[in-house]
C-alpha cells in the first residue's frame, strides 16, 4: 500500500469524538502548532504529561488537513517498523522506507515515545530529508528512543513542551459541561493537575456517584464528599504505590489519613520519610511537615485500608477547630495590612471538601480575603458555604452579595445598595473605619472622597493620588504595587483607569494589555472601572466581528453571519488585536463587556 493512499482527516479523529466538551484555551499554542507547518518549516516536536491534552490540540490545530498518522503502541515496540505497518510493504528497509514515505506532505507520529527503534530512526530521517512536515506528539517522563529525542535535542524541530491547562481555562472547560460552584473547580483542578483524561473520568464519577448536590438559590452544583476512586485513579496511582514496602506503606497511610494536619516527623519512620521524599511521593514543607506529594494517593491509599484502621487514623472536625481559628485570624491580619499576597487554608478546604460544618465566621473572612485577592466566584462559593450551615449568617449574605456586584450580577440599584448594607450602610462605612469603603470612591472614580481618608504613602492612597491628578504613568505604578500584594481586580481597573489617562497611545495600549491580562484572572469581573475597555478605537466592522467573538463564535461561525470570507473575519480580528493591545480572542469578553456567562 503506498503512503499517499493513506489519509487522515483531523476532524475524525477519535480521541477528540470521545471528549464531552469542546476544545477550548490553548490559543498560543495552537498558533504555533499551525505556524510550524507554514512554507519553508518542518514541522514541530509537541510534548508533555500524560492526558494533558497534547493529542487533542494537535488534532485541533491540524482540523480539516489531510496527512497520514502513525502512533507507538507498548505492545509493538519490539517489532521494526510496527507504527509504518499501514503504510510500507513487509521487509522494507530504512532507505526504501524513507523514499516511499518523502511523497506525505504531513505525517503526525502520536505517542512517540512507544515506537520501535526502527520507526523512531524512520521518522528521524524524515525530519532530515526534510520534504515531509512533522508533527511529532511524545509524553514527558517516559524513556523516548534516542532518535525522537534528537529531533528537539539536534535542533531539527522546535519543541513545543505543554504546560498543564491553567486554572482559569480548566474553569471555562468545566462550564461548558455544566455549572460547577468554584470550590469544586478548584478542587477537581487541583486534584487533576492539568490531566484531562483524568479530569473527564472523575467529574463523570462524582456525576454518577450522586456526589453532585444543588447550591442553594443559584442553579451551580457542588461536590462535596470523598473522591471516588475509578480505574483511572487506580491506573494513575498503582504502579507508584503498590510496589512499596511495609514501612514506606504505613507511612504513606498514615499520612492519608492525618490530614489536613501533618502527623510530627518525630512519629514517623524517618528512614522511610527519607526514601519517600528522594521518590517524589512526599514533600517536606518550610516547617518542616510532610505531605503526600499527589493529591490521587490519599484517596488510593483510604480506599484500600479497612474500616477499623481507617477509623484509628481518620482526623475529625472538632480536632481541626485550633488549626482552624489559626487560619482565620492569619487571613484577617492580610486584609488589615493590606496583604492578600495568598495564605494556605487547607484546614478550611478540606471541612468543606469533606461536606463537614464551615463556621459561618471562617467563611465570611473567607470570602472576603478571596474577593478583595479578586477571586470574585470563589468569595462567593465560600460565603455559599458558610450560609449552608448558617443560613442567616449576615456577615456572609454581604460577602456573597458584594461578589454578585462585581460580578455583574446585580442588576439593580436597591440591590447594589442591599449589597453595601442598607440605604447609609456605604455611607456609615466609609466615614467609619472602614478603609475598603473609603477605598472604593477611588475605584469607582471620584477619589476627591478619599482625599485624606486612606493610610498615608500606603498603596491606596497613592492610587487615589494618580487617579485625582490624571497620571496616566502613576497609575500604572500603583497598578504593580497593588497586584504585588495580591490584590489583582484592583490592580486590573488601576492600569484600565491609566487607559483613559495616558495622552501617548503606545502607553495606552500597554495599560490596556495589563488590565485585560488581570481581569482574566478574576472570574469574570465586571466593574465600572473595566467596563468598556475602548472597544472605540475600533472600526465598525471590527466592532462586530470582535463582538461575536467575544460570545464564543468561531471565525467561520462569524463569516457566515456576517456574510464575509473566513481570511477577511481573521484578518479584522488580526487588526483589533493589534489596537486593542489584546494577545488572542480570550481576552476579548473583557474588552467587549459583555454580560457575564463565566458558570464556573
Amino acid at each position: 500500500m503506498r503512503a499517499l493512499d493513506v489519509v487522515t482527516t483531523y476532524a475524525q479523529d477519535a480521541k477528540t469524538l470521545e471528549l464531552p466538551w469542546p476544545f477550548t484555551g490553548r490559543e498560543d499554542e495552537l498558533e504555533l502548532i499551525r505556524r510550524s507547518l507554514t512554507a519553508g518549516r518542518h514541522g514541530i516536536v509537541v510534548t508533555g504529561a500524560a492526558g494533558c491534552g497534547k493529542t487533542r490540540l494537535v488534532t485541533e490545530a491540524l482540523r480539516g488537513t489531510d496527512g497520514a498518522r502513525v502512533t507507538g503502541t507498548p505492545q509493538s515496540r519490539g517489532l521494526s517498523f510496527a507504527a509504518f505497518a499501514h503504510l510500507l510493504p513487509e521487509s522494507v528497509s530504512l532507505h526504501r522506507a524513507v523514499h516511499i514515505l518523502s511523497g506525505v506532505r504531513l505525517l503526525v507520529v502520536d505517542d512517540a515515545h512507544l515506537l520501535d527503534e526502527a520507526s523512531a530512526a524512520l521518522v528521524h530521517q524524515l525530519a532530515v530529508h526534510g520534504r515531509t512536515r512533522l508533527v511529532v506528539v511524545a509524553s514527558d517522563g517516559a524513556p523516548v528512543p534516542g532518535a525522537v529525542s534528537r529531533l528537539w535535542t539536534g535542533e531539527l524541530l522546535p519543541r513545543l513542551a505543554l504546560e498543564p491547562l491553567p486554572r482559569e481555562d480548566t474553569a471555562r472547560l468545566l462550564a461548558l459541561g455544566g455549572a460547577l460552584e468554584r470550590l469544586t473547580v478548584n478542587r477537581l483542578h487541583r486534584v487533576c493537575r492539568g490531566d484531562l483524561r483524568l479530569l473527564r473520568d472523575l467529574l463523570g464519577a462524582v456525576r454518577e456517584s450522586g456526589l453532585l448536590t444543588r447550591v442553594p438559590d443559584t442553579d451551580e452544583w457542588a461536590w462535596r464528599g470523598p473522591l471516588p476512586v475509578t480505574p483511572t485513579v487506580r491506573e494513575r496511582t498503582a504502579p507508584v504505590l503498590d510496589r512499596r514496602g511495609p514501612a514506606e506503606r504505613e507511612t504513606l497511610e498514615r499520612l492519608a489519613f492525618a490530614g489536613p494536619l501533618p502527623p510530627r516527623l518525630d512519629d514517623l519512620d524517618l528512614a522511610a520519610l527519607e526514601r519517600l521524599e528522594a521518590d517524589g511521593l512526599i514533600r517536606v514543607d518550610d516547617r518542616g511537615a510532610a505531605h503526600l506529594a499527589h493529591p490521587l494517593h490519599g484517596p488510593a491509599l483510604r480506599a484500600t485500608a479497612g474500616r477499623l484502621r481507617a477509623r484509628r487514623l481518620a482526623r475529625t472536625p472538632q480536632q481541626c477547630r485550633a488549626a482552624l481559628e489559626a487560619e482565620r485570624d492569619a487571613l484577617a491580619r492580610g486584609i488589615e495590612d493590606l496583604d492578600v499576597r495568598g495564605t494556605p487554608t487547607p484546614v478550611g478546604e478540606w471541612l468543606a471538601e469533606e461536606g463537614a460544618p464551615v463556621p459561618a465566621g471562617y467563611a465570611a473572612v473567607r470570602a472576603r480575603y478571596a474577593r478583595l485577592r479578586g477571586e470574585l466566584r470563589e468569595a462567593a462559593a465560600w460565603a455559599g458555604e458558610g450560609l449552608r450551615w448558617t443560613p442567616d449568617d449576615a456577615s456572609c449574605r454581604g460577602e456573597l452579595a458584594l461578589a454578585a456586584e462585581q460580578l455583574g450580577a446585580v442588576t439593580t440599584a436597591d440591590e447594589a445598595t442591599v449589597a453595601r448594607g442598607g440605604p447609609d450602610g456605604a455611607a456609615r462605612a466609609a466615614a467609619g473605619g472602614d478603609m475598603y469603603a473609603r477605598y472604593d470612591a477611588v475605584r469607582l472614580g471620584t477619589p476627591e472622597q478619599a482625599t485624606g481618608r486612606l493610610p498615608a504613602g500606603g498603596v491606596f492612597a497613592r492610587h487615589a493620588d494618580a487617579l485625582a491628578r490624571g497620571d496616566g504613568a502613576a497609575l500604572d505604578r500603583a497598578a504593580e504595587a497593588l497586584e504585588e500584594r495580591g490584590f489583582l481586580l484592583f490592580a486590573a481597573e488601576a492600569h484600565a483607569q491609566a487607559v483613559r489617562a495616558h495622552r501617548d497611545p503606545r502607553a495606552s495600549r500597554t495599560s490596556r494589555t495589563r488590565a485585560v491580562a488581570l481581569a482574566r484572572r478574576c472570574q469574570g469581573a465586571r466593574t465600572p472601572a473595566l467596563a468598556g475597555l475602548v472597544l472605540g478605537e475600533l472600526t465598525a466592522r471590527q466592532r462586530q466581528v470582535v463582538t461575536l467573538a467575544a460570545a464564543g463564535l468561531s471565525n467561520r461561525q462569524i463569516a457566515e453571519q456576517l456574510t464575509l470570507s473566513i481570511r477577511t473575519v481573521g484578518n479584522h480580528l488580526y487588526s483589533a488585536y493589534t489596537r486593542l493591545g489584546a494577545a488572542d480572542r480570550g481576552a476579548l469578553p473583557w474588552l467587549v463587556d459583555l454580560p457575564a456567562t463565566e458558570s464556573a
